[in-house]
C-alpha cells in the first residue's frame, strides 16, 4: 500500500497491530482521526498512556483496578463464601453482565497450554490456595468458570487435584456453553443459566 505521507504510514503500521484491525481499517482509523478535532486525538492519546502507567491488578483477586483492592472484592454486598476461578477480566466482565453472580472472583491469567509454552507456574494458582488457605474456611465453594476447551478441562483438572485437601465443594458451569467456545463470546442468558445450573466437578 502506497502512503502520501511517513506519518500516515507509521500510524497505520502502529493501529495495525491491534487484534482485529488489517491496513485498510488502520488507515481509515488514521484518516478519521485527521477530519477530528485535534482534541480528540489528544484525549485519546491520554486515555491509552494512563492506561498503560496506572492500571493497576487486585492484589485478592488479580482483577484489572485502579486501586489497590478492586471494587468487586471491596463490595459488602458479595457472597465471600464463593469464589469463581476465571481466565481473564473479560470473562468476569461476561458473568458480571448476567447480574446472576455475587460472589467473588480469582483470575488465573490464562489456562494450561503446553502447546503454547504456559504452564501452572504461569497462572496464579499459588495465589489462590494462599487465599483459600487464608480465609479460614469462610471460602466454602469454588467454581470453574473456564471454557470448555481441552485446556480449559485440563486446567479445571490440575486445579481440583490441588484443591482437594481443602474441605471445599467444587463445581463447574453447565455445560450450555458449546463445546471449545470461549467464555467471554457466550450470550448472557446462556452464561447467567450456567452460572445458575452449575454442577458438582467430578473428583474421582
Amino acid at each position: 500500500m502506497e502512503y502520501s505521507s511517513k506519518l500516515i504510514q507509521e500510524a497505520v503500521e502502529e493501529i495495525s497491530k491491534l487484534p482485529g484491525i488489517g491496513k485498510k481499517t488502520a488507515l481509515r482509523l488514521a484518516l478519521h482521526l485527521l477530519k477530528q478535532p485535534e482534541q480528540q486525538s489528544i484525549t485519546l492519546s491520554e486515555a491509552i498512556h494512563k492506561l498503560r502507567t496506572e492500571i493497576r491488578y487486585c492484589t485478592q483477586c488479580m482483577n484489572i483496578s485502579d486501586e489497590e483492592t478492586c471494587r468487586i472484592c471491596l463490595s459488602p454486598r458479595r457472597d465471600r463464601s464463593v469464589l469463581c476461578v476465571v481466565e481473564d477480566t473479560r470473562d468476569v466482565m461476561a458473568i458480571e453482565n448476567t447480574s446472576q453472580y455475587l460472589g467473588l472472583y480469582h483470575i488465573l491469567g490464562g489456562v494450561i497450554s503446553p502447546i503454547d509454552g504456559v504452564g501452572p507456574a504461569d497462572l496464579h494458582i499459588d495465589q489462590l490456595l494462599n487465599r483459600i488457605t487464608e480465609s479460614n474456611g469462610e471460602i466454602r465453594e469454588v467454581i470453574f468458570a473456564l471454557s470448555p476447551t481441552m485446556e480449559g478441562d485440563t486446567t479445571s483438572f490440575y486445579l481440583t487435584k490441588k484443591l482437594k485437601d481443602f474441605d471445599l465443594k467444587i463445581s463447574t458451569i453447565a455445560r450450555g456453553i458449546p463445546i471449545g467456545g470461549e467464555l467471554e463470546y457466550t450470550d448472557e442468558i446462556t452464561l447467567g443459566r450456567s452460572i445458575q445450573g452449575r454442577t458438582l466437578y467430578p473428583q474421582d
